[in-house]
């Protein structure tokens, strides 16, 4: 109303100035539609006190959760007895009667079987022993000597014991292959007891049974020894001196110098890798007694084998390897990672063609070699050209099948005693001159 008896006052001529300055005023005041929204609910508040929103009393104050534990073990439980369920066919009375004798009995009840729920928690809580049982030492002790290491260590022994241009001997044959298995466990028992902290913070080794406390480390000490005295000692005085010598020299190798290397240098992977060649060199120096140009042979493709195989592995663990402490080159030095890899599995095959030519196979071991050699360095090149997780996964399983694969062919293929000594390679006289060449 008073906007229009100002208008009529100022006169229609001004009215469309006064109109277009009301505006302006108002856009500059900020008179909009939401200000008078709130300038309506402030009405509202102010007039209307029920309205108003009025404030809750403030509630306990908050307990520290460091608090808590102690408020837990104040509060109790009640534990009601569930009873059974009557039959259909009694009477109402009697269930009656019934239900309320049983509730009788279970309040009775209640009132005697109230415990502390902090009380079960705080047991729990406390640290407790772990008893060993007989029935699960094998187990133990076999995940302590990493069974399925050994195994595969064993059974390089033995090839390179079948490659050997010898006759075969079955007592010798198992003595060394003995000898060699109760080294390796003694190794890897010793291996996992230096590597205890820093086991327990990776995913892959921390249910170990030094970790888990499943056995005590004076135990597993013990059980090293008991492994590494007699396997040595098989090798030297059963064997030959120089298998001995070796199986102590890779002991030594192992646990005191591959398993620090682990936590200073990526050099770790490659005196691994060293580890790993010399068992098919015993299996050698065992049946002949020397370390010639074919144990030298058996010991390169092993050694050139491990870099993918173990590459491969280690960069799909590199969160672990990361948070172990370990200096791993899939952490540190990923290029470098792939790039040695694949330079492997090519090498691999120029190793497969150095046999025919040492005399140790015919020359049809790098023919039927050569696809496997091709399918595994074709492998090496998608890991180092994707550097991704499924490319290295098909590069490690591929790895688990070619080495007995190539094995298998490479004996399949070897020149036997008879075509040596016509080359001229062995002295004639038959089986008598190859055993003394075996004897140290």
């Amino acid at each position: 109303g008073l906007f229009v008896w100002r208008l009529r006052s100022t006169g229609e001529p001004q009215m469309a100035c006064r109109f277009v300055h009301l505006y302006h005023v108002a856009n500059n005041r900020l008179i909009t539609f939401q200000y008078f929204n709130f300038l309506k609910r402030m009405y509202v508040t102010q007039c209307n006190k029920d309205l108003s929103q009025q404030a809750k009393p403030k509630s306990d104050s908050i307990v520290s959760p460091f608090h808590e534990l102690p408020q837990l073990d104040q509060e109790k439980k009640v534990v009601h007895k569930i009873s059974p369920v009557s039959p259909v066919h009694q009477s109402g009375s009697e269930t009656s009667s019934r239900n309320e004798l049983r509730e009788m009995k279970s309040a009775a009840e209640t009132e005697d079987s109230v415990v502390p729920v902090g009380a079960e928690s705080k047991e729990d809580r406390q640290w407790k022993e772990m008893k060993l049982q007989l029935d699960d030492l094998p187990g133990i002790l076999a995940r302590l000597s990493k069974i399925k290491l050994t195994a595969l260590v064993v059974s390089t022994t033995s090839a390179g014991f079948a490659m050997a241009p010898v006759p075969f001997e079955l007592a010798c044959f198992l003595l060394a292959s003995l000898g060699t298995g109760l080294a390796s466990c003694a190794a890897n028992s010793i291996n996992q007891f230096f590597e205890v902290p820093f086991d327990s913070n990776m995913n892959r080794t921390k249910n170990r049974p030094l970790v888990r406390g499943q056995i005590s480390p004076l135990l597993a000490v013990c059980f090293a020894a008991s492994c590494g005295i007699p396997g040595i000692a098989l090798l030297t005085l059963g064997v030959n001196p120089l298998t001995g010598a070796l199986g102590a020299f890779n002991i030594f190798l192992y646990t005191c110098c591959y398993t620090p290397l682990k936590r200073m240098s990526i050099a770790n992977t490659w005196v691994g890798a060293v580890v790993g060649a010399i068992p098919p060199m015993m299996g050698w120096t065992a049946a002949t007694g020397s370390l010639d140009a074919g144990a030298l042979l058996l010991g390169g493709i092993l050694y050139s084998w491990q870099f993918p195989h173990f590459n491969a592995l280690s960069w799909g663990l590199r969160e672990d390897y990361s948070r172990g402490g370990y200096c791993m080159m899939s952490v540190t030095h990923p290029g470098l990672c792939r790039r040695v890899a694949l330079r492997h599995c090519v090498a691999l095959i120029g190793l497969s063609a150095l046999a025919p030519v040492l005399g140790i196979t015919t020359w049809t071991f790098p023919v039927i070699s050569l696809p496997i050699n091709l399918y595994i360095s074709y492998l090496g090149f998608r890991f180092y050209r994707d550097a991704d997780r499924s490319s290295s996964r098909r590069l490690f399983f591929c790895s688990l099948w070619h080495l007995p694969m190539l094995l298998l062919v490479m004996f399949t293929c070897k020149k036997s005693v008879l075509e040596k000594e016509d080359e001229g390679n062995l002295p004639r006289g038959g089986h008598e001159t190859a055993v003394e060449m075996r004897l140290p």
